[in-house]
C-alpha cells in the first residue's frame, strides 16, 4: 500500500512516497501556512505524474506540521485528492511512545517523530540534534521515551539576524570557514556563525551529558546537519532519514 507522509518545518515542507517496502520519492516545498489544498494538489499532481503515479495511488497519508495553521489545508489535500482521512500526529495518531516533560503537549510534532524515528534504529540512550530552522538538541532514553531538551535558534536564523540588524553586514552563505580567524567581513561572519555553530553543539552536548550522568549516543540530522560533518567529533552518526523513518513506524503502530 502506498502511503504519502508529510512533514512539515517552519522553512521546507516534506512529501514523501512509501510503496510498502521502500521509499521511492521525497519532494521538498517552502512552507507558506496560507498554501490551499488545491494549490498544493496541483503541485503534487504533476510529481506524481512524473513517477508514472497518481492521486488514487496512495491509500494512505500521515501528517507532522509544526505549522498549526497549515494542517486544515494539508488535512484537505488528504480528504479531497485521496479521499482518506489523514493521520495526524499530535492530534489523532497514538505514537506509542512514553512523553516524560510535565505538559506533554508542548512537544513538538517534529521533536517526537524524530524520538521514534531514532529508538528504532540505536540502542541506548540518544541525544538528537535537530538542525532546521530552530536546532533542538532533546534526549530519548533507552525505552523509547522523550525526556525533553532545547531548543536553539537555527544557523540560518543567526545568519538573517546579523545581515537585517547590522546595516554593514551581508547577506552570505553558510560554508565551513579554512580557518577561524577571518580576515574580511564575510570571513568574519562565516567563521562567527559556523564555528560559533560548532561550540554551540559542543558546549550543549557536554552539559546535556554531565546532566545526564549516563552514556548518550550522539544523532545528528535535520537540513544543515550535513555541514557539520567533519567539524566536531561530539556528534557520533549523521542520520538525515530519522523523521520519515519515524513517520512511517507511526502509521505502522496505528494502520492495524
Amino acid at each position: 500500500m502506498m502511503l504519502l507522509a508529510i512533514e512539515q518545518g517552519n522553512t521546507n515542507t516534506l512529501f514523501a512516497i512509501h510503496d510498502g517496502e521502500t521509499w521511492i520519492a521525497q519532494w521538498r516545498a517552502a512552507t507558506e501556512a496560507s498554501r490551499t489544498a488545491d494549490e498544493y494538489a496541483v503541485w503534487l499532481s504533476q510529481l506524481l505524474h512524473m513517477h508514472r503515479l497518481g492521486f488514487d495511488d496512495l491509500k494512505g497519508c500521515i501528517v507532522s506540521s509544526v505549522v498549526p495553521q497549515s494542517i486544515f489545508n494539508l488535512r484537505n489535500l488528504s480528504r479531497r485528492y485521496m479521499n482518506v482521512e489523514p493521520l495526524i500526529v499530535g492530534e489523532n495518531a497514538d505514537l506509542g511512545i512514553e512523553i516524560r516533560i510535565p505538559k506533554p503537549s508542548e512537544a513538538g510534532a517534529d521533536r517526537l517523530v524524530n524520538a521514534i524515528g531514532a529508538h528504532l534504529t540505536y540502542p541506548g540512550d540518544l541525544l538528537l540534534i535537530d538542525s532546521g530552522t530552530a536546532t533542538t538538541f532533546d534526549v530519548v532514553a533507552a525505552d523509547g521515551a522523550f525526556e525533553g531538551g532545547l531548543i536553539a535558534p537555527g544557523i540560518n536564523l543567526s545568519l538573517t539576524a546579523l545581515h537585517e540588524a547590522a546595516a554593514k553586514l551581508p547577506r552570505i552563505a553558510i560554508q565551513k570557514p579554512d580557518r577561524v580567524i577571518g580576515k574580511d567581513t564575510v570571513g568574519a561572519m562565516q567563521s562567527g556563525v559556523f564555528w560559533g555553530y560548532i561550540a554551540l553543539i559542543e558546549g550543549l552536548v557536554d552539559r546535556i551529558r554531565a546532566e545526564w550522568g549516563r552514556p548518550l549516543t550522539v544523532i545528528g540530522t535535520g537540513g544543515v546537519a550535513s555541514l557539520f560533518e567533519g567539524a566536531t567529533t561530539r556528534i557520533d552518526r549523521f542520520d538525515p532519514d530519522l523523521t520519515i523513518r519515524g513517520l512511517l513506524e507511526i502509521w505502522r503502530r496505528n494502520s492495524h
